[in-house]
């Protein structure tokens, strides 16, 4: 049966875990627009509830699983990209166990903390698993990965990564027991360059909000340290922050 009215149940149901963080959390389910979303989510093992295809923009094999056909203006009500690629799917949120993540004896891991907006954690999520970053933690966040937006502006990079939300302490405590160099985006007189750190060894590199930098918590509690510009700027978007760093981590490992 093909869906074509906006007061579908179905199409309520979609527009509401779009939208609604809270509703979507309670449901244990998120929503994948685009073909190498969806592919990417399935290659990495969540688990699909339902898809909702429109046949006039989507052209190739069905997926496996139980399927909606829609209307081309109910898709694009429902897609968030507009009329792109004609698949929506539905998975089961994967429960992430801090606790479970073992580090190498080389890992480089990036912590946020207090990351607010969509667009960035799924920036920097790109940048983490291009650069070969062993997790991304959320410290504090006031986002979740499970977003829309986030998943959309990481192109799906979400679904091969570590990632883990959690408190600061917890962080903290990680950390310390993992024997990390921890260096925190602080500036100050005793900040050292980026480029001088030894990402060798099991490496956590810390960055605040663009508003106001790193929270009071983090301050001593590792090597202050900044990305040197020669420009009249003094700091940098987060995102292109963290793919400076996951960069030069590569770099490094890769010499």
């Amino acid at each position: 049966m093909l869906i074509e009215s906006f007061q579908n149940e179905k199409v309520k149901y979609i527009s509401k875990l779009l939208t609604d963080n809270r509703f979507r959390k309670k449901s244990n389910v998120f929503v994948v627009e685009g073909q190498q979303e969806n592919d990417r989510a399935q290659k990495y093992h969540f688990e699909p509830v339902e898809f909702f295809i429109c046949e006039n923009i989507f052209l190739k094999e069905f997926p496996k699983g139980k399927i909606h056909l829609v209307s081309d203006k109910v898709y694009e009500k429902i897609a968030y990209r507009g009329t792109s690629e004609g698949i929506i799917g539905i998975y089961k949120m994967k429960e992430t166990d801090f606790s479970s993540f073992k580090p190498k004896e080389d890992s480089t891991i990036i912590i946020v903390e207090g990351v607010e907006k969509p667009g960035n954690l799924g920036a920097i999520l790109r940048s983490c698993e291009a650069f070969g970053i062993d997790a991304l933690i959320v410290a504090d966040g006031k986002t979740d990965f499970y977003n829309p937006n986030v998943i959309r502006s990481s192109v799906g990079c979400l679904f091969g990564m570590k990632v883990f939300q959690t408190e600061n302490p917890k962080v903290l405590e990680f950390l310390q027991k993992n024997k990390f160099n921890i260096y925190t985006t602080i500036m100050d007189e005793s900040s050292e360059d980026l480029f001088k750190r030894n990402f060798s060894q099991r490496s956590a590199v810390l960055f605040g909000t663009e508003h106001s930098g790193l929270s009071d918590f983090w301050f001593g509690k590792g090597q202050n340290t900044l990305i040197p510009m020669s420009g009249s700027i003094d700091s940098l978007n987060l995102s292109n922050a963290v793919a400076i760093t996951c960069y030069e981590s590569l770099k490094q490992k890769k010499s």
